[in-house]
């Protein structure tokens, strides 16, 4: 009997076939691999380096998970406004992670009530009652997060996940189980994991920043920065950005969003 010979093009096709799905495989254990994740994360804030931000993320292929507010910016009306609305869906489109950071940049002040009425004196830093100090009940405190959850859905088609970060981080066990109480879990940040953008850099210089970054995150620390900051007059990204993820990834660390951290796969309350 006389073998039939494959013919060249079909081979050279199931080789091309082949030579993908290892590379698929292997891409796919690489990154289930990580020994040493980290989560960077940003908030809004003027979002003139936000083109920036995003340029840097997609050249070195790392996810974040962004917590929005409708604040003040340089250009358009609001950060979570029309003007920046085709920024967030790309951003969604690109498999990075949305989250609430209050609709108004709403910074909690002080807890009034009970644990049975709860509710909370409130200070935004953004909307038609910028600078003011009120009162919000908790299930308006909730209202607050679940319009910027909201909107980011609406801008992009995706379902922000199920947490959102207190501006300044500031809270209190009384607003978190108000807010939990509601669906959400509250996320701060690392020690080291304050990325030091907010400071002066009259007194923090992008170099000195990047240094102690470098030199004090470790595995499991969620990082924080912002899309503009508008009292600092040497921006920190891109600058201390990229040179911050390019040594850290040197470092054997992996960048994942909140999606994968373990204290955040279920929702607040359950």
């Amino acid at each position: 009997m006389v073998a039939r010979r494959t013919p060249r093009r079909r081979v050279l096709r199931f080789a091309t076939v082949l030579i993908a799905a290892c590379a698929y495989v292997s891409s796919g254990s690489a990154q289930n691999a990580c020994e040493k994740p980290i989560y960077l994360t940003f908030d809004t804030g003027h979002m003139e380096i936000a083109p920036l931000v995003a340029e840097v993320l997609h050249r070195q292929k790392v996810h974040v998970t962004f917590f929005a507010a409708n604040e003040r910016t340089k250009q358009g009306d609001g950060s979570l406004g029309d003007h920046w609305a085709p920024w967030w869906k790309a951003r969604a489109a690109e498999g990075h992670e949305l989250a609430s950071h209050t609709w108004n940049h709403t910074y909690w002040r002080a807890d009034l009530g009970d644990a049975r009425n709860p509710s909370f004196r409130v200070r935004p830093s953004a909307g038609s009652r910028e600078g003011q100090s009120f009162v919000l009940t908790a299930a308006q405190y909730c209202e607050e997060v679940t319009h910027a959850a909201e909107r980011l859905k609406a801008i992009t088609g995706k379902q922000p996940l199920p947490l959102f970060r207190a501006p300044g981080g500031k809270t209190s066990p009384q607003l978190l189980a108000s807010a939990a109480a509601c669906g959400y879990a509250h996320v701060g940040w690392s020690p080291a994991g304050f990325l030091g953008d907010e400071l002066p850099s009259e007194s923090a210089s992008n170099d000195s920043l990047l240094r102690k970054a470098l030199r004090d995150v470790r595995s499991g620390d969620i990082l924080l920065a912002h899309l503009g900051i508008w009292s600092r007059k040497d921006p920190w990204a891109p600058a201390v950005l990229e040179p911050l993820i390019v040594g850290l990834k040197e470092r054997g660390f992996c960048f994942r969003t909140l999606r994968e951290h373990p204290d955040y796969a279920k929702p607040a309350g359950r």
